[in-house]
Protein backbone atom coordinates (compact mmCIF):
# COMPACT_ATOMS: atom_id res chain seq x y z
CA UNK A 1 0.00 0.00 0.00
CA UNK A 2 1.01 3.24 -0.84
CA UNK A 3 2.98 5.06 2.47
CA UNK A 4 2.62 8.28 3.30
CA UNK A 5 6.26 10.15 3.16
CA UNK A 6 6.97 12.80 5.73
CA UNK A 7 9.77 15.60 4.85
CA UNK A 8 12.54 14.13 7.00
CA UNK A 9 12.22 10.92 5.79
CA UNK A 10 12.71 12.25 1.85
CA UNK A 11 15.18 14.14 3.52
CA UNK A 12 16.89 10.92 4.47
CA UNK A 13 16.23 8.88 1.16
CA UNK A 14 18.23 11.89 -0.62
CA UNK A 15 21.11 11.70 1.61
CA UNK A 16 20.98 7.86 1.70
CA UNK A 17 21.42 8.04 -2.04
CA UNK A 18 24.14 10.66 -1.84
CA UNK A 19 25.95 8.06 0.22
CA UNK A 20 25.54 5.26 -1.83
CA UNK A 21 27.34 7.55 -4.61
CA UNK A 22 23.85 8.05 -6.85
CA UNK A 23 24.26 10.91 -9.15
CA UNK A 24 20.82 11.91 -8.64
CA UNK A 25 17.22 10.94 -7.81
CA UNK A 26 13.89 12.05 -8.91
CA UNK A 27 11.30 13.16 -6.80
CA UNK A 28 7.03 13.42 -7.95
CA UNK A 29 4.36 14.57 -6.55
CA UNK A 30 1.93 11.92 -6.88
CA UNK A 31 -1.02 13.89 -8.03
CA UNK A 32 -4.10 11.11 -7.63
CA UNK A 33 -3.08 10.61 -3.86
CA UNK A 34 -5.40 12.69 -1.88
CA UNK A 35 -8.31 10.20 -3.05
CA UNK A 36 -6.69 7.28 -3.63
CA UNK A 37 -6.77 3.89 -1.15
CA UNK A 38 -5.80 0.73 -0.95
CA UNK A 39 -7.48 -2.58 -3.11
CA UNK A 40 -7.31 -5.81 -2.75
CA UNK A 41 -7.06 -6.49 -6.82
CA UNK A 42 -5.15 -3.59 -8.11
CA UNK A 43 -3.67 -2.14 -5.50
CA UNK A 44 -4.49 0.96 -5.29
CA UNK A 45 -7.85 3.08 -6.22
CA UNK A 46 -9.73 6.57 -6.44
CA UNK A 47 -12.15 6.13 -3.96
CA UNK A 48 -13.78 9.80 -4.91
CA UNK A 49 -13.34 12.47 -7.12
CA UNK A 50 -11.82 15.13 -6.88
CA UNK A 51 -13.06 18.67 -5.27
CA UNK A 52 -12.57 21.24 -7.49
CA UNK A 53 -9.19 22.56 -7.78
CA UNK A 54 -7.85 19.90 -5.52
CA UNK A 55 -5.74 17.79 -7.27
CA UNK A 56 -3.88 20.77 -8.03
CA UNK A 57 -3.09 22.75 -5.03
CA UNK A 58 -2.44 19.20 -3.57
CA UNK A 59 0.60 18.80 -6.33
CA UNK A 60 2.13 22.21 -5.79
CA UNK A 61 1.60 21.62 -1.61
CA UNK A 62 3.52 18.06 -2.27
CA UNK A 63 6.00 19.94 -4.80
CA UNK A 64 6.48 22.84 -1.88
CA UNK A 65 7.44 19.83 0.26
CA UNK A 66 9.92 18.36 -1.61
CA UNK A 67 11.64 21.50 -2.47
CA UNK A 68 11.86 22.03 1.52
CA UNK A 69 13.46 18.02 1.29
CA UNK A 70 15.77 18.84 -0.94
CA UNK A 71 17.28 22.04 0.31
CA UNK A 72 17.23 20.54 3.93
CA UNK A 73 19.75 17.84 2.05
CA UNK A 74 21.87 20.00 1.03
CA UNK A 75 20.99 19.16 -2.05
CA UNK A 76 19.78 20.96 -5.59
CA UNK A 77 17.48 20.30 -8.26
CA UNK A 78 19.00 19.87 -11.82
CA UNK A 79 16.62 19.82 -14.97
CA UNK A 80 18.80 19.19 -17.99
CA UNK A 81 21.03 16.33 -18.85
CA UNK A 82 24.11 18.39 -18.81
CA UNK A 83 23.29 19.44 -15.01
CA UNK A 84 23.36 15.78 -14.77
CA UNK A 85 26.13 15.52 -16.66
CA UNK A 86 28.21 18.18 -14.38
CA UNK A 87 27.25 15.99 -11.05
CA UNK A 88 28.70 13.38 -12.66
CA UNK A 89 31.93 14.65 -12.86
CA UNK A 90 31.64 16.54 -9.63
CA UNK A 91 31.29 13.56 -7.21
CA UNK A 92 27.60 15.73 -6.58
CA UNK A 93 23.67 13.75 -6.00
CA UNK A 94 21.20 15.84 -7.47
CA UNK A 95 17.14 15.64 -7.72
CA UNK A 96 15.20 15.90 -10.78
CA UNK A 97 11.61 16.44 -10.40
CA UNK A 98 8.71 14.63 -11.51
CA UNK A 99 5.03 14.23 -11.27
CA UNK A 100 2.86 10.75 -11.35
CA UNK A 101 -0.35 11.10 -12.70
CA UNK A 102 -1.39 14.89 -15.26
CA UNK A 103 -3.90 14.95 -12.79
CA UNK A 104 -3.04 18.45 -11.41
CA UNK A 105 -3.75 19.47 -15.03
CA UNK A 106 -7.52 19.85 -14.66
CA UNK A 107 -7.73 20.54 -18.54
CA UNK A 108 -5.53 23.71 -18.56
CA UNK A 109 -2.61 23.02 -20.59
CA UNK A 110 -0.91 26.17 -19.77
CA UNK A 111 -0.03 24.41 -16.13
CA UNK A 112 2.58 22.26 -18.07
CA UNK A 113 4.41 24.75 -19.02
CA UNK A 114 4.23 26.21 -15.13
CA UNK A 115 5.10 22.74 -14.17
CA UNK A 116 8.24 22.80 -16.37
CA UNK A 117 9.25 26.19 -15.17
CA UNK A 118 9.01 24.78 -11.64
CA UNK A 119 11.38 21.96 -12.48
CA UNK A 120 9.61 19.48 -13.51
CA UNK A 121 11.33 16.96 -16.04
CA UNK A 122 9.49 13.84 -15.77
CA UNK A 123 5.71 13.03 -16.32
CA UNK A 124 3.65 10.15 -15.67
CA UNK A 125 0.26 10.51 -17.53
CA UNK A 126 -1.70 8.37 -15.30
CA UNK A 127 -1.66 6.95 -12.37
CA UNK A 128 -4.19 4.73 -11.04
CA UNK A 129 -7.79 7.18 -11.62
CA UNK A 130 -8.65 7.39 -15.90
CA UNK A 131 -7.60 11.10 -15.44
CA UNK A 132 -8.23 14.02 -18.37
CA UNK A 133 -5.01 12.58 -19.95
CA UNK A 134 -6.25 8.48 -20.81
CA UNK A 135 -7.04 5.35 -19.45
CA UNK A 136 -5.44 3.29 -16.73
CA UNK A 137 -4.28 -0.40 -16.50
CA UNK A 138 -6.17 -0.78 -13.33
CA UNK A 139 -9.64 0.25 -14.14
CA UNK A 140 -12.11 -0.02 -17.43
CA UNK A 141 -11.85 2.48 -20.11
CA UNK A 142 -13.25 5.85 -20.24
CA UNK A 143 -11.56 7.62 -22.92
CA UNK A 144 -10.66 4.34 -25.82
CA UNK A 145 -6.71 5.14 -25.06
CA UNK A 146 -5.45 8.93 -24.66
CA UNK A 147 -8.02 11.48 -24.94
CA UNK A 148 -7.77 14.73 -27.51
CA UNK A 149 -6.69 16.43 -24.57
CA UNK A 150 -3.93 13.93 -23.36
CA UNK A 151 -3.01 14.27 -27.57
CA UNK A 152 -2.35 17.86 -26.60
CA UNK A 153 -0.35 17.18 -23.45
CA UNK A 154 2.33 14.92 -25.26
CA UNK A 155 2.61 17.22 -27.63
CA UNK A 156 3.60 19.98 -25.36
CA UNK A 157 5.81 17.90 -23.51
CA UNK A 158 7.58 17.36 -26.33
CA UNK A 159 7.57 21.20 -26.84
CA UNK A 160 9.28 21.86 -23.26
CA UNK A 161 11.42 18.93 -22.99
CA UNK A 162 9.47 16.82 -20.63
CA UNK A 163 10.00 12.92 -20.62
CA UNK A 164 7.11 11.14 -21.28
CA UNK A 165 6.35 8.30 -18.76
CA UNK A 166 3.70 5.67 -19.51
CA UNK A 167 3.83 3.79 -16.61
CA UNK A 168 0.09 2.69 -15.41
CA UNK A 169 -1.36 3.70 -18.83
CA UNK A 170 -3.16 1.44 -20.81
CA UNK A 171 -2.32 -0.44 -24.06
CA UNK A 172 -4.34 1.65 -26.30
CA UNK A 173 -3.09 4.64 -23.87
CA UNK A 174 0.19 3.57 -24.53
CA UNK A 175 0.24 3.30 -28.56
CA UNK A 176 -1.38 6.28 -28.95
CA UNK A 177 0.84 8.51 -26.64
CA UNK A 178 3.80 6.78 -29.09
CA UNK A 179 1.87 7.91 -32.02
CA UNK A 180 0.99 11.37 -30.64
CA UNK A 181 4.93 11.68 -29.39
CA UNK A 182 8.02 13.06 -31.51
CA UNK A 183 10.43 11.61 -28.70
CA UNK A 184 10.52 8.30 -27.30
CA UNK A 185 8.77 7.50 -23.94
CA UNK A 186 9.50 5.28 -21.52
CA UNK A 187 7.68 2.81 -18.49
CA UNK A 188 9.83 4.15 -15.76
CA UNK A 189 8.29 0.78 -13.89
CA UNK A 190 6.36 -2.26 -15.01
CA UNK A 191 6.85 -5.89 -15.64
CA UNK A 192 6.57 -8.79 -18.25
CA UNK A 193 3.53 -10.90 -16.97
CA UNK A 194 3.75 -14.47 -16.54
CA UNK A 195 0.75 -17.23 -18.00
CA UNK A 196 -0.35 -17.39 -14.44
CA UNK A 197 -0.23 -13.54 -13.90
CA UNK A 198 -3.61 -12.01 -13.59
CA UNK A 199 -2.35 -8.44 -11.89
CA UNK A 200 -3.90 -5.59 -14.35
CA UNK A 201 -0.31 -3.56 -13.70
CA UNK A 202 1.61 -6.41 -15.55
CA UNK A 203 2.46 -5.85 -19.22
CA UNK A 204 2.18 -8.18 -22.73
CA UNK A 205 5.17 -8.59 -24.53
CA UNK A 206 3.09 -6.57 -27.20
CA UNK A 207 2.82 -3.68 -24.62
CA UNK A 208 6.74 -3.84 -23.78
CA UNK A 209 7.77 -3.78 -27.47
CA UNK A 210 5.58 -0.95 -28.91
CA UNK A 211 7.40 1.51 -26.37
CA UNK A 212 11.15 -0.53 -27.02
CA UNK A 213 10.46 -0.09 -30.84
CA UNK A 214 9.67 3.35 -30.67
CA UNK A 215 13.52 4.34 -28.82
CA UNK A 216 11.99 4.30 -25.46
CA UNK A 217 13.03 2.11 -22.03
CA UNK A 218 11.36 -0.04 -19.82
CA UNK A 219 12.21 -0.04 -16.27
CA UNK A 220 12.20 -3.64 -14.59
CA UNK A 221 9.87 -3.34 -11.50
CA UNK A 222 11.68 -5.22 -8.57
CA UNK A 223 7.91 -6.11 -6.94
CA UNK A 224 6.41 -8.62 -5.25
CA UNK A 225 3.60 -9.14 -8.02
CA UNK A 226 6.97 -11.28 -9.94
CA UNK A 227 9.56 -11.58 -7.75
CA UNK A 228 10.08 -12.95 -4.20
CA UNK A 229 13.82 -12.14 -4.02
CA UNK A 230 17.05 -10.17 -5.61
CA UNK A 231 17.77 -13.26 -7.71
CA UNK A 232 14.29 -13.17 -9.07
CA UNK A 233 14.69 -9.79 -10.64
CA UNK A 234 17.49 -10.44 -12.07
CA UNK A 235 15.64 -13.35 -13.91
CA UNK A 236 13.00 -10.76 -14.67
CA UNK A 237 15.41 -8.49 -16.12
CA UNK A 238 16.92 -11.02 -18.12
CA UNK A 239 13.11 -11.47 -19.93
CA UNK A 240 12.97 -8.22 -20.58
CA UNK A 241 16.36 -8.15 -22.21
CA UNK A 242 15.33 -10.92 -23.85
CA UNK A 243 11.78 -9.65 -25.62
CA UNK A 244 12.89 -5.85 -26.08
CA UNK A 245 16.96 -5.91 -26.66
CA UNK A 246 19.21 -5.07 -23.48
CA UNK A 247 19.50 -1.71 -24.89
CA UNK A 248 15.60 -0.44 -23.77
CA UNK A 249 15.75 -1.97 -20.57
CA UNK A 250 16.54 -0.26 -17.20
CA UNK A 251 16.06 -0.98 -13.27
CA UNK A 252 12.38 0.84 -12.44
CA UNK A 253 11.64 1.13 -8.80
CA UNK A 254 9.84 2.23 -6.41
CA UNK A 255 12.19 1.93 -3.03
CA UNK A 256 10.20 3.71 -0.59
CA UNK A 257 6.55 2.05 -0.06
CA UNK A 258 6.72 -0.46 -2.96
CA UNK A 259 4.56 -3.64 -2.67
CA UNK A 260 6.45 -6.50 -1.14
CA UNK A 261 10.21 -4.48 -2.72
CA UNK A 262 13.11 -6.84 -3.46
CA UNK A 263 15.45 -4.14 -3.94
CA UNK A 264 15.55 -2.13 -0.89
CA UNK A 265 18.64 -0.53 -0.85
CA UNK A 266 21.14 2.04 -3.32
CA UNK A 267 23.97 -0.79 -2.05
CA UNK A 268 22.29 -3.28 -3.80
CA UNK A 269 23.01 -2.04 -7.00
CA UNK A 270 26.51 -4.77 -7.41
CA UNK A 271 24.40 -7.72 -5.74
CA UNK A 272 22.20 -7.34 -8.99
CA UNK A 273 25.48 -6.36 -11.49
CA UNK A 274 26.38 -9.71 -10.26
CA UNK A 275 23.25 -11.62 -10.70
CA UNK A 276 23.08 -10.28 -13.98
CA UNK A 277 26.70 -11.37 -14.84
CA UNK A 278 25.58 -14.76 -13.73
CA UNK A 279 22.96 -15.38 -16.28
CA UNK A 280 25.46 -14.20 -19.03
CA UNK A 281 24.92 -10.89 -20.03
CA UNK A 282 28.51 -9.67 -21.11
CA UNK A 283 29.01 -6.65 -19.41
CA UNK A 284 28.64 -3.88 -21.68
CA UNK A 285 25.22 -4.49 -21.64
CA UNK A 286 25.25 -4.85 -17.44
CA UNK A 287 26.07 -1.19 -17.71
CA UNK A 288 23.65 -0.44 -20.51
CA UNK A 289 20.75 -1.57 -17.88
CA UNK A 290 22.11 -0.32 -14.78
CA UNK A 291 22.61 3.11 -16.43
CA UNK A 292 23.66 3.69 -19.44
CA UNK A 293 20.43 3.18 -21.41
CA UNK A 294 19.15 6.03 -19.14
CA UNK A 295 21.48 8.15 -19.60
CA UNK A 296 21.40 8.27 -23.31
CA UNK A 297 17.58 8.78 -23.42
CA UNK A 298 17.82 11.57 -21.38
CA UNK A 299 20.23 13.24 -23.93
CA UNK A 300 17.07 12.52 -26.30
CA UNK A 301 14.81 14.45 -24.74
CA UNK A 302 15.82 18.51 -25.59
CA UNK A 303 12.79 21.03 -25.28
CA UNK A 304 11.79 22.82 -28.41
CA UNK A 305 10.80 26.11 -26.87
CA UNK A 306 11.68 27.34 -23.33
CA UNK A 307 8.96 27.60 -20.78
CA UNK A 308 8.38 30.86 -19.39
CA UNK A 309 9.11 31.65 -16.02
CA UNK A 310 6.78 30.34 -13.38
CA UNK A 311 4.71 32.72 -11.17
CA UNK A 312 5.26 32.67 -7.39
CA UNK A 313 2.78 29.97 -5.42
CA UNK A 314 2.06 31.31 -2.02
CA UNK A 315 0.25 28.39 0.19
CA UNK A 316 -3.57 29.62 1.06
CA UNK A 317 -3.81 30.65 4.69
CA UNK A 318 -3.78 27.97 7.13
CA UNK A 319 -2.32 25.52 4.48
CA UNK A 320 0.88 23.60 5.50
CA UNK A 321 3.71 22.53 3.51
CA UNK A 322 3.77 19.27 2.38
CA UNK A 323 5.22 17.32 5.44
CA UNK A 324 3.61 13.88 5.60
CA UNK A 325 2.29 13.20 2.15
CA UNK A 326 2.95 10.94 -0.39
CA UNK A 327 6.40 12.19 -1.66
CA UNK A 328 7.03 12.04 -4.99
CA UNK A 329 8.92 8.87 -6.95
CA UNK A 330 12.68 8.88 -6.44
CA UNK A 331 13.98 7.25 -9.38
CA UNK A 332 16.07 8.63 -12.47
CA UNK A 333 17.76 8.36 -15.35
CA UNK A 334 20.92 9.74 -14.95
CA UNK A 335 24.58 9.68 -15.26
CA UNK A 336 26.44 8.56 -11.99
CA UNK A 337 29.96 9.60 -10.95
CA UNK A 338 32.33 7.00 -11.65
CA UNK A 339 33.67 5.54 -8.51
CA UNK A 340 34.69 1.95 -9.25
CA UNK A 341 31.04 0.61 -8.51
CA UNK A 342 28.77 -1.11 -11.21
CA UNK A 343 26.93 1.24 -13.11
CA UNK A 344 23.43 1.31 -13.07
CA UNK A 345 20.78 3.33 -14.33
CA UNK A 346 17.37 3.08 -13.68
CA UNK A 347 13.70 4.12 -13.72
CA UNK A 348 11.15 5.03 -11.16
CA UNK A 349 7.92 5.70 -9.71
CA UNK A 350 5.61 4.47 -7.03
CA UNK A 351 2.99 2.01 -6.81
CA UNK A 352 0.17 -0.28 -6.24
CA UNK A 353 1.80 -0.21 -3.35
CA UNK A 354 4.51 2.48 -3.65
CA UNK A 355 5.84 5.50 -2.65
CA UNK A 356 8.86 6.87 -4.01
CA UNK A 357 11.64 6.57 -6.64
CA UNK A 358 15.15 6.90 -7.02
CA UNK A 359 17.80 7.35 -9.15
CA UNK A 360 21.66 6.49 -9.80
CA UNK A 361 25.04 5.98 -8.64
CA UNK A 362 28.72 6.20 -10.33
CA UNK A 363 28.85 5.99 -12.89
CA UNK A 364 26.10 6.13 -15.03
CA UNK A 365 23.56 4.64 -12.66
CA UNK A 366 20.20 5.58 -12.43
CA UNK A 367 17.78 4.50 -10.59
CA UNK A 368 14.12 5.65 -9.99
CA UNK A 369 11.96 4.88 -6.99
CA UNK A 370 8.65 6.10 -6.33
CA UNK A 371 6.13 7.44 -4.14
CA UNK A 372 3.03 5.69 -5.94
CA UNK A 373 1.55 3.13 -7.31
Amino acid sequence: MVTALGRASVTGAVRDAAAAGMTALVLATVSDFAVLRPDPLTGLRAYRDFAAGEAYTDHRRQLDGIRQAVAAADAEVATSAAELDRAAAGGGTVVLLGCEGGDFLEGDLRRLEEARSDGITVLTLVHYRPNQIGDVQTEPPVHGGLSPFGRAVVAECNQLGILIDCAHASFETTVAALEASDQPVIISHGQLAHPDSTHPRLLTTAHAVAVASAGGLIGAWPVGLTSRSLADLGTEIIRLTEAVGPGQVAVGTDLDGNYQPVLTSYHQFPDLARLLDGHGLPAAHIRQILGGNAAALLTRIRPLRRARPAPSHALGAGQQPAAASAMPDRAGWIPTRSTGRPQCMTPTTQDPNTTARQANSRGHRSYRNDARK
